[in-house]
C-alpha cells in the first residue's frame, strides 16, 4: 500500500508525524514525505525540519493521502498543482484525509461538498466556503474521505484508518507500541472545556 504525506514549509509537525508514526508501523506499506518540491521543510516553530522524498509527480497513484495543516498550508489553497494532485488521488480511490486545517486543502480541492467535515476548532467554520458541513467531532469518515480535528487529532484518525483498512488488532496493537494513552494535565484540550481567557489567547493565535 502507498501512503504520501504532503509536506511544505511552515507545516504544523505533529499533523504530520502523528499519523507517520501509526501508518508507517502498517506491515507491507510504502510511505513518503511528499511536496512540490523535494527536500527539507521548515515547521512553523522554525526549530524542525521534515524532508520530502519525492515530488508530487512521484507519489502519482498513492492509496493514502494526509494533509497535514499549519500557516504553511495557506498558499496551497489557491495552487492549482497541489489541488489537482489531491483531486486526481481522490478520484483515482485513494482515502483523502487531513489533520488540522489540511482540510481547507481537500475543501479547496472540491472534495469536501457536500460531506460532513471537521478541523482546528479556531478555523472549522471555515470549511462551509467549500461547501462542506462543519462539524464538532475529532475524525470524521465520509466514504473514503477523512477529516481530524486539531493536530493531535491525527494520531486518532490514523488509529481509526489503520483499523478500518486493515483489522482492529492491527491498530490496537500500534497504539500499544507507541503507547497512545492519553492522560492530559489540564481539561483544556477543548474550546468548550478551555478557561475563557485561555479559549480568546488561542484564538487570537490562530488568526
Amino acid at each position: 500500500m502507498n501512503i504520501a504525506i504532503l509536506i511544505f514549509d511552515e507545516l504544523t509537525a505533529l499533523d504530520a508525524v502523528g499519523p507517520y508514526e501509526v501508518l508507517s508501523r502498517i506491515p507491507g506499506v510504502n510511505l513518503v514525505f511528499v511536496a512540490k518540491e523535494a527536500g527539507p521543510k521548515r515547521t512553523d516553530t522554525g526549530a524542525l525540519s521534515l524532508v520530502a522524498e519525492a515530488e508530487l509527480a512521484d507519489a502519482a497513484e498513492p492509496e493514502i493521502v494526509v494533509v497535514p495543516g499549519g500557516q504553511g498550508n495557506r498558499p496551497l489553497l489557491e495552487d492549482e498543482e497541489v489541488l489537482s494532485w489531491v483531486r486526481e488521488a481522490h478520484a483515482a480511490g485513494a482515502w483523502t484525509t487531513s489533520v488540522c486545517t489540511g482540510s481547507l486543502v481537500l475543501g479547496a480541492a472540491g472534495v469536501l461538498e457536500g460531506l460532513r467535515a471537521t478541523s482546528h476548532w479556531a478555523h472549522r467554520e471555515k470549511l462551509a466556503a467549500y461547501g462542506a458541513l462543519p462539524v464538532a467531532e475529532r475524525v470524521v469518515f465520509e466514504g473514503r474521505v477523512v477529516t481530524s480535528a486539531g493536530v493531535s487529532a491525527g494520531i486518532d484518525m490514523a488509529l481509526r484508518l489503520t483499523a478500518e483498512i486493515t483489522r482492529p488488532e492491527v491498530a490496537q496493537a500500534i497504539q500499544l507500541g507507541i503507547e497512545y494513552d492519553p492522560d492530559p494535565p489540564f481539561a483544556a484540550g477543548s474550546p468548550e472545556t478551555a478557561p475563557p481567557s485561555i479559549v480568546e489567547l488561542v484564538r487570537a493565535l490562530e488568526g
